[in-house]
């Protein structure tokens, strides 16, 4: 049983708010398929709890909107990545559970130790961890 859609990562209140049409690609659902097989599922099969989307993909009008000022080449724009969070766990925690639990990943960054974005690069993961202040 999947726990996660691709209509979940797509999902932006800012993008609600200022009438931005979020819609990926059929290259983009492949990527965010490949990211909930390969790492968001499993992650939340081995910690037995749910683990929360905060941010998912993000088409260019919406990662440069003010509200987010994404970076221009994040990997939320070819749905390659999320940010998540997991309620009584705090980002490197988690960091640490991902890096035990074997999922892999091509970057696991502890974003100002608020949430960790994860992403997947099928192939290509250089499995980077890193923390941003």
């Amino acid at each position: 049983m999947l726990n996660f859609s691709i209509k979940e990562l797509c999902h932006s209140d800012i993008a609600t708010q200022y009438g931005i049409k979020n819609i990926p690609s059929v290259e983009v659902c492949d990527n965010l398929l490949n990211l909930i097989f390969y790492v968001l599922q499993p992650l939340r099969d081995k910690l037995g709890k749910p683990v929360i989307i905060t941010s998912g993909y993000r088409c260019k009008q919406l990662n440069s909107h003010p509200k987010i000022k994404g970076a221009a080449n994040s990997q939320h724009l070819t749905g390659q990545a999320a940010d998540i969070r997991v309620n009584g766990c705090n980002p490197q925690t988690l960091i640490n559970f991902i890096n035990q639990s074997g999922i892999k990943y091509d970057q696991c960054i502890n974003e100002y130790d608020k949430w960790v974005h994860i992403s997947y690069n099928h192939g290509h993961n250089k499995k980077q961890c890193f923390k941003i202040s």
